[in-house]
């Protein structure tokens, strides 16, 4: 930084890493540690903007760092992370490291980076939202997480959700024109994304800017599992020539179901009023990340 100011930062209380967050940030030197409980973290991130902080960093999962962006919308307070969470898919896609050590020091260093974000209905995510199956998915893995652990609980949560896909109604409008589908699943990711493994639901690289509209069109269980197969297997080309699945790229995007939607943002689930109404907000966060290879 060009001041030699302690830079804030945000410590997630709650997260199981915060032990480790504080013990990087205090061998640093270069950091004031504020440890906030989850619900008052978007208050602590527009304090320190009010108090005119010119960096802030936040230490926590994709769920904290996206409810600490979304304060930071609209303001010249750029972004550093110290990945805390289970997955971290946005450091992960900026190129930060999730070793403590290894984010700190990329943390208090001046590279920043201007980085789209997406919003639905006012709320902030940073990688990918969804309505439909993935939601059920979520909140089973959620309860199964508690006794099992992550991974066993999301293998177990997808079997469940194929066994008891439900396909609804929705109309999806882009570029003022709207369709009409009956579908278990619509996802919307932040940026170009691929679907074969291992690198699924992650950003193309290089890819193309814009919200990534997915929309699974089977009309069965078999289909769906066939469907999901073959995107794991065979990548977003091959799923696409099957004829049962859409996928477009646009700044904005309005999708209609009936009464409230239960929508799954960056991996948690809110209950949002119907229409939902995407919009990619492009260059809005600047974040700090390591110079590019």
């Amino acid at each position: 930084m060009a001041d030699h100011l302690p830079i804030p930062a945000i410590v997630n209380a709650a997260a199981g890493t915060a032990a480790a967050a504080r013990e990087a940030l205090d061998v640093s030197g270069a950091f004031e540690v504020h440890e906030v409980p989850p619900a008052d973290i978007a208050d602590e991130v527009r304090r320190l903007v009010d108090g005119g902080a010119k960096r802030i960093l936040v230490a926590g999962g994709d769920g904290t760092i996206a409810t600490a962006a979304a304060a930071l919308l609209d303001t010249n307070t750029e972004l550093a992370i110290l990945p805390g969470g289970t997955l971290n898919h946005f450091a992960r896609d900026l190129g930060i490291s999730t070793v403590a050590a290894e984010a700190v020091e990329v943390a208090a260093n001046p590279g920043t980076r201007k980085v789209d974000v997406g919003v639905v209905n006012g709320r902030v995510f940073l990688n990918t939202s969804s309505v439909g199956g993935y939601v059920r998915f979520v909140r089973t893995r959620e309860r199964l997480e508690r006794h099992l652990g992550y991974r066993a609980a999301s293998f177990l949560a997808a079997v469940r959700m194929a066994a008891t896909v439900r396909r609804m109604g929705v109309e999806i409008e882009v570029d003022g024109q709207a369709r009409l589908f009956r579908t278990p699943l619509v996802f919307i990711g932040v940026g170009e994304r691929e679907l074969r493994f291992p690198v699924l639901g992650r950003r193309v690289h290089d890819g193309k800017r814009g919200l990534h509209v997915m929309v699974v069109k089977g009309r069965s269980r078999l289909r769906f599992i066939a469907i999901g197969a073959t995107a794991v297997l065979r990548g977003l080309d091959a799923v696409s020539r099957t004829g049962h699945f859409d996928d477009v790229i646009a700044d904005r995007l309005r999708i209609t179901t009936r009464g409230a939607g239960w929508v799954a943002v960056d991996g948690e689930v809110a209950l949002l009023a119907t229409p939902l109404d995407y919009e990619l907000r492009c260059g809005a966060l600047s974040v700090v990340c390591p110079p590019p290879s």
